[in-house]
């Protein structure tokens, strides 16, 4: 399974690193991330993907 953070999608979508993290909170369609430990948080690129394919459908 790969993980991603946060810098991997600001420059994946052009946007900054704070943007995923507003997503997360305040979008319920967008994917949660997951505490890989006490200091690594990442999202499943598996999730983003999807996320992505289900938003270009919308």
């Amino acid at each position: 399974m790969t993980y991603v953070n946060d810098r991997f999608l600001a420059a994946r979508w052009g946007v900054t690193r704070t943007t995923p993290w507003d997503w997360a909170r305040t979008k319920p369609d967008f994917p949660q991330p997951v505490k890989l430990s006490e200091r690594c948080t990442r999202w499943k690129l598996a999730d983003i993907e999807a996320w992505e394919k289900q938003a270009e459908t919308a």
